[in-house]
């Protein structure tokens, strides 16, 4: 438990600060959900949904969201966060044929000015077009949460979403970028950080909004 609580504080602390960094992202997001089984008081497990983005060129790991349900407002929720967090507006979401995001992306993207987001609907992985990107990643969430004992509740899971994409985007090398984070390709990271750098970058920064 006490172990899990400086996760808990570490994880917040270095989310807030990598959330206010502002990334240089392509025009085309990729979106996809993933199940996951979270514990209840009895100890069944029900099924979750995590939602994630991520960005077509840096293949930066955008947002993630775990939600009880696959409606059109869960959909419109990682959106939301997503765009929040990019300060930016898609050209395209690729996403698979899932009516929700049919209906969400218009709802969160519409506008009266300018070109409107495009949805690229795909329905299998046959498809020439399809949404690997966001389906290996959906593989390295399924191998960390593997050989866990288990998520006791949906905090439990937000964290380790958070502390997972915070490792992806900023710790581990992508194998497509020579090495460099996709925090580095997205021009939000020029160091080498790693966990003990960004839990100072982290408590700095924290310290500044607390004086300031």
């Amino acid at each position: 438990m006490a172990i899990y609580k400086w996760i808990r504080k570490y994880v917040s602390m270095m989310k807030t600060y990598c959330d206010q960094q502002v990334p240089r992202v392509s025009g085309i997001w990729h979106s996809d959900e993933m199940t996951l089984n979270i514990k209840d008081l009895d100890n069944h497990e029900n099924l979750r949904w995590a939602w994630n983005v991520i960005d077509n060129e840096s293949r930066l790991w955008l947002a993630g969201q775990i939600t009880e349900k696959r409606e059109i407002a869960d959909a419109r929720k990682v959106l939301a966060q997503t765009s929040t967090l990019s300060k930016t507006r898609p050209m395209a979401i690729v996403t698979d044929g899932l009516r929700a995001c049919q209906d969400a992306i218009p709802k969160e993207f519409y506008t009266l000015k300018g070109p409107r987001t495009q949805h690229v609907r795909i329905p299998n992985i046959r498809d020439r077009s399809n949404n690997n990107m966001v389906e290996r990643l959906h593989g390295m969430i399924r191998q960390r949460n593997k050989v866990m004992r288990g998520l006791d509740d949906e905090e439990t899971a937000q964290t380790m979403m958070d502390g997972l994409r915070l490792y992806y985007n900023f710790i581990r090398p992508h194998t497509a970028f020579n090495g460099k984070t996709p925090a580095q390709k997205a021009n939000i990271e020029s160091d080498e950080a790693k966990w003990m750098s960004l839990i100072k970058k982290a408590s700095q920064h924290q310290r500044f909004e607390t004086s300031s």
